[in-house]
């Protein structure tokens, strides 16, 4: 028994240990991608009269993008999903963290947590290409107020809230929440060996936290893709969806509130 608890605390010290290094990364890509999405903010508001705002008032004749525009447009909605998805990953890489950690210490193969972080940034990368891709169609053809504004079509602001309500009750949002919500489970169904095996499950954890968050994030259309208040209201929701205790119900609340307010947008009433 002696033995036991001798071997049993540097196990302890150790799993305290990862788990301060996990939270400390998290809390770091975070921190920086925040500080990159604040600086894009407020050198957008403080161009306003340059380029965004000639392009926002010329029209969509006008809207051309230069290869410039789409590599900036397209790694502000890169650090944006960083800023907003990596916090809500944290559960399921603290669990990732210390099933290898116990793994090590029976001398089994190791696999860094960041191997797993890189497979659930490329789905997030990937949709953020997607992103871009209809931020410029959107914005080309006049529907938002600029490369970075609000929808300037009730039809598009009221659809999009709508479609995002009705989404919150499907079937598919309940599976891929579900799924975000319990880390245990996931490892325990979907455990792959090596750094590949990492990978892939980085990958498929990342695709239901895409399944389960999509449609949300299209919301930034709505009233800004860089409207600080909106996008961070978005994320603290995403958050509570999964870490709260009774997240599947903060989905399904939400979902009528957002169709109340798509409705309304659609009505013309919000006007």
């Amino acid at each position: 028994m002696g033995d036991t608890g001798q071997k049993s605390s540097p196990l302890q010290a150790a799993l305290v240990r990862d788990r301060w290094v996990v939270l400390g990364g998290v809390v770091a890509v975070a921190a920086l991608a925040w500080a990159y999405t604040l600086y894009t903010a407020w050198q957008t508001g403080h161009l306003g009269s340059g380029r965004e705002m000639a392009m926002s008032m010329a029209g969509p004749s006008m809207s051309h993008w230069s290869a410039a525009d789409w590599t900036a447009m397209f790694a502000m909605w890169a650090v944006m999903m960083a800023a907003m998805m990596v916090p809500t990953a944290a559960p399921m890489l603290l669990m990732f963290a210390q099933v290898n950690r116990q793994r090590l210490e029976r001398q089994q193969p190791y696999v860094p947590t960041m191997v797993f972080l890189l497979g659930y940034a490329v789905v997030w990368v990937l949709f953020a290409l997607a992103a871009t891709a209809g931020n410029w169609a959107l914005h080309t053809h006049g529907l938002l107020s600029s490369m970075m504004g609000a929808s300037t079509s009730s039809a598009l602001g009221g659809g999009l809230l709508l479609a995002a309500g009705l989404f919150q009750w499907t079937p598919l949002k309940s599976v891929c929440l579900s799924r975000c919500r319990t880390p245990m489970g996931f490892i325990m169904t979907g455990w792959r060996e090596g750094y590949g095996g990492a990978l892939e499950m980085g990958l498929k954890h990342g695709a239901y936290c895409l399944g389960c968050c999509w449609v949300l994030m299209a919301l930034l259309f709505v009233l800004g893709v860089m409207n600080l208040v909106w996008i961070a209201g978005l994320a603290f929701f995403v958050l509570l969806e999964k870490a709260a205790p009774k997240g599947e119900w903060v989905s399904r609340i939400g979902g009528l509130l957002l169709l109340a307010w798509g409705g309304l947008v659609i009505s013309g009433a919000s006007g």
